[in-house]
């Protein structure tokens, strides 16, 4: 690829052209440290294992309640019940007291901010006295379509939670859970609606344990993904009382979380397939999970090498110019040098969120002039036109064949490893290799020294190592203490990353186990926790 004309008084170019020999030393200097290494020849030993659920000090805020800092709350958080049915409300001992009146049942809605379909919800509750419910309602203000969650009490005892989704004012469905054990034991206990796109889960959390309670998928008229019904909906507290019934809430947030678990790891590069070393740290696209394949949505994290530090940093979605926000996964981002413009290649599973609408699950373009690594972003997508419902795409530019090299799981009964080309990155893909006869995950084109190799998981307890481009087997990768055992898949992302000189290894790699969470139904897609692992060249032959 010719490298740009750049024009020095031109400062976003200036920038672009800094980035590029800063990209371009990285290289050479990994390069040197590695010079004679094989993937083969590395012994990955574990150094650490986290598995997010719900971190708070992880979460990107949203909107909050926090009753302490509430000045005039009819203002800031306006109750949206109409005055002759609405409960008395006041701050108290920095807790919000909602109270029905002792002749009358009563009701509130009390506005806490703005509604996304991929953020997570939280009602911290306190003290319950008589009968009723409180709970999350999120309502469309330009109609009567709503969902609610409730906390059912009954003479001050929690004893289950219900779900009820209602369009045009009629109930469409309604589902309840009860409860093994009164959460108010515990003083307080946070209500927890993770929205997944089509779907909801719903939790508890007492004493810091998260437990899922329920689950609900959404009926095909309410498409909360459509960007225009996402921006009429609310986010509210709400509660309905029996007479001197009182419910207490002590705050509530809208988030972006890392969900229940975490997935298909894959650092951020540049066209070439370095990674990004920003800042001091590497950026990585990793899945987090809702339930099943509709339901996940594309994280951003970001890890200094030289320790453990994961951070969240945000959601990725993705516009296809339908109308809709959709929640495609398993992706590669690039940073481009030429252009600056942040682009990449994804796996379009928001197709099955919705099978009224007839789309198919393929592999996705995705572009951004904005760099989409932090807070809520929002990329463009549309299909390469590589017919089939294929996965986990990892892409760079060859230099030297001037070719883009996209390596992919191809869908043929099972997934197996194959390799694309073309003169575009966007489109015109031809196979030039490949499928590989072996199960194949998290598709990887990885260099070792001045040698591309060629990395994939697989169902069958190994990480294959092949060439590139032609696929040919090359040997295994190394692992101490595989992120599974006999109870847990292996169909992990091998992620390997070679590092400059300075760091405690030479390399790193973050993988992650399938471990599904809790109390989900069979077939889910809700692993995993994310291990480090440090690698080293071994002496052994």
């Amino acid at each position: 690829m010719p490298s740009p004309r750049v024009d020095t008084n031109d400062p976003a170019l200036r920038v672009i052209a800094i980035t590029n020999v800063i990209v371009s030393w990285m290289g050479l200097s990994m390069a040197h440290v590695h010079a004679n290494d094989r993937p083969d020849q590395i012994l990955f030993r574990r150094q650490a294992v986290q598995r997010m659920v719900f971190d708070q000090d992880q979460a990107i805020r949203l909107a909050s309640f926090s009753p302490a800092k509430v000045v005039a709350l009819d203002l800031m958080h306006p109750d949206l019940v109409p005055m002759e049915h609405r409960a008395n409300s006041l701050i108290q001992s920095d807790k919000l007291v909602i109270a029905a009146p002792g002749n009358h049942a009563s009701r509130s809605v009390r506005w806490v901010g703005g509604f996304n379909v991929f953020a997570t919800y939280d009602v911290e509750i306190g003290e319950l006295l008589g009968s009723g419910t409180v709970g999350i309602q999120f309502r469309d203000s330009d109609s009567n379509d709503s969902l609610t969650a409730d906390v059912l009490f009954q003479d001050g005892m929690a004893h289950g939670i219900r779900w009820r989704t209602t369009v045009d004012g009629v109930k469409n469905a309604e589902y309840s859970w009860p409860l093994a054990e009164d959460p108010t034991t515990n003083e307080s206990f946070i209500l927890r609606v993770q929205m997944v796109a089509v779907g909801a889960n719903v939790f508890l959390e007492s004493r810091g344990r998260s437990s899922l309670i329920g689950y609900v998928d959404l009926p095909e008229q309410v498409e909360l993904r459509d960007k225009r019904r996402m921006a009429r909906y609310q986010f509210a507290m709400a509660a309905s009382l029996e007479p001197k019934a009182r419910a207490t809430i002590s705050g509530a947030t809208a988030a972006i979380t890392p969900g229940t678990g975490q997935a298909d790891i894959r650092a951020m590069t540049d066209e070439f397939g370095n990674p990004l070393l920003d800042d001091s740290r590497l950026w990585f696209t990793v899945t987090t999970r809702g339930r099943a394949l509709p339901h996940p949505a594309q994280g951003v994290f970001s890890l200094n090498p030289s320790v453990f530090d994961l951070r969240f940093e945000g959601l990725i979605v993705f516009d296809a110019g339908d109308g809709l926000l959709r929640n495609e996964l398993a992706s590669h981002l690039f940073r481009d040098s030429q252009t600056g413009q942040w682009r990449g290649w994804t796996t379009g599973f928001s197709a099955l969120g919705n099978q009224k609408r007839g789309d198919s699950k393929a592999i996705l373009a995705v572009w951004s002039d904005r760099d989409p690594r932090r807070g809520f972003s929002i990329m463009r997508s549309r299909a390469i036109g590589i017919e089939g419902a294929h996965e986990d795409p990892h892409c760079v530019y060859d230099a030297d064949a001037q070719k883009w090299r996209l390596l992919l799981c191809e869908r043929a009964g099972k997934y197996q490893a194959a390799m694309w080309e073309s003169d575009e990155w966007d489109r015109g893909y031809a196979r030039l290799a490949g499928p590989v006869e072996v199960d194949s995950t998290g598709t990887l084109i990885q260099t070792f020294g001045d040698q591309r190799y060629v990395l994939f998981g697989s169902a069958d307890r190994r990480v294959y190592i092949r060439n590139y481009p032609d696929l040919t087997a090359a040997g295994e990768l190394r692992i101490e203490l595989p992120p599974w055992n006999d109870q847990h898949g292996t169909r992990i992302w091998p992620n390997v990353i070679p590092l400059p000189d300075g760091y405690p290894a030479p390399y790193i790699a973050l993988m992650m186990d399938r471990a599904n969470f809790p109390g989900m139904p069979t077939r889910n897609w809700t692993y995993g926790a994310l291990y480090l692992y440090h690698g080293t060249v071994s002496d052994e032959e």
